[in-house]
């Protein structure tokens, strides 16, 4: 009797084993990415990133695994809206991806009423932050850029700027934030807007060259943005000491298709080029990132790895406690709390990372060289510099 209640008691665990092992399913987590379109080549970035932090993810959880589905919103906010209710019916239980905050706001709120915890580092304006979506997670905001502009600007001791910026709402924003900082110092400020759709900067290089002779040109836009205002200023070549820029301006892939105008040029960066990295969580990162694209990892695949790897953290962590239905991956990511590839990462009631401040970074002899702040710094700034 009892070698019979022995075997009942061993069949009872084997069986409860394999429930175990049936029960860490395959998770489908949606990428809405721009791929095509005017933010193509960030979109590209950030993929990159998100396919790592899935390669990583699924080496080492152990138990959860994650399927990837992307889809090009082509840089468009009703294609993005579109995007996000394809992957929902698709199934995916979260998305990751996003860029550009028009793009992000209408996409966030389509999974919002879906239910779909939605998180970015793509979109750094306030109002997405505040406007009520509970399921809604950035990384990055624009305060962190701001520190990092005004950081620099302080420490070279610009006394005068041109800010030329595109008026879509998470650059004008950026760009009024730093003008009010900047005048609080007593930097003399001159204010350039342009509609995102003009290629043609020369008449207002024109004006920061014949009226503005400011020392420094700040610029806040989009890729495009900065390779229309840098060939505009090559030809006519204003005397100023720097160009400045912000996101998606300081990276490998600007270095490698725009070597006449990167030169010197500043943006902000989180890593150098070559990347450097000194934890076990950053060195995984750069093996598998090389492992796969057989190259450097720059900045936007590691916010893309860092947004991702995180969700899916809270998606395992929401598994193990059945919760993934019912709200459970939203409920983790707000207990978030560790160090990451960018920093520590917390979120506030809001889904904003509270804890992020950016770096600067300059571009150097085919390099990226980290110039500010200076418990970060990887090289000598180069200042007055331009790139002609």
């Amino acid at each position: 009797m009892k070698t019979t209640f022995k075997r009942i008691g061993l069949a009872a665990m084997v069986s409860a084993a394999f429930m175990g092992a049936a029960s860490a399913e395959e998770f489908k987590v949606g990428a809405e990415l721009p791929l095509t379109g005017s933010l193509a080549r960030v979109g590209a970035g950030m993929q990159e990133g998100i396919m790592v932090a899935a390669e990583v993810f699924n080496k080492t959880n152990g138990k959860h695994k994650i399927k990837i589905i992307t889809i090009d919103d082509e840089s468009a906010p009703a294609k993005a809206i579109a995007a996000v209710e394809k992957l929902a019916s698709e199934g995916v239980v979260a998305i990751t991806g996003g860029y550009g905050s028009n793009n992000i706001s209408p996409a966030s709120d389509a999974a919002n009423k879906l239910g779909l915890v939605y998180i970015t580092s793509g979109g750094v304006d306030d109002s997405l932050v505040n406007a009520g979506r509970k399921n809604f997670f950035r990384i990055n905001n624009s305060a962190g850029y701001e520190k990092a502009m005004i950081g620099l600007l302080h420490d070279v001791g610009a006394k005068s700027v041109s800010i030329v910026y595109s008026t879509k709402d998470a650059t004008s924003g950026l760009a009024k934030d730093v003008e009010t900082s900047l005048k609080a110092k007593g930097v003399a400020v001159t204010m350039h807007s342009f509609d995102p759709a003009i290629t043609d900067f020369k008449p207002i290089i024109n004006k920061v060259k014949l009226q503005d002779k400011s020392e420094v040109i700040a610029m806040v836009g989009y890729e495009n943005d900065y390779v229309g205002i840098l060939r505009a200023a090559r030809v006519l070549k204003p005397t100023v000491k720097a160009m400045v820029g912000v996101w998606s301006l300081a990276t490998p892939k600007m270095a490698a298709d725009f070597p006449d105008l990167m030169p010197n040029v500043f943006g902000t960066a989180l890593l150098p080029f070559p990347a450097e990295f000194k934890t076990a969580d950053g060195k995984n990162f750069a093996d598998t990132y090389k492992a796969i694209y057989k190259k450097e990892p720059d900045y936007l695949g590691q916010f893309g790895y860092v947004q991702s790897m995180l969700l899916f953290e809270a998606i395992a962590r929401a598994a193990d406690k059945g919760t993934v239905q019912k709200g459970g991956i939203a409920d983790e990511m707000r207990k978030t709390d560790r160090e990451t590839l960018i920093g520590r990462v917390q979120f506030g009631a809001n889904g904003d990372n509270t804890n992020f401040v950016h770096r600067m970074g300059q571009h150097q002899d085919k390099k990226i060289v980290i110039v500010w702040p200076k418990e970060n710094v990887t090289g000598k700034l180069a200042y007055p510099a331009t790139p002609w």
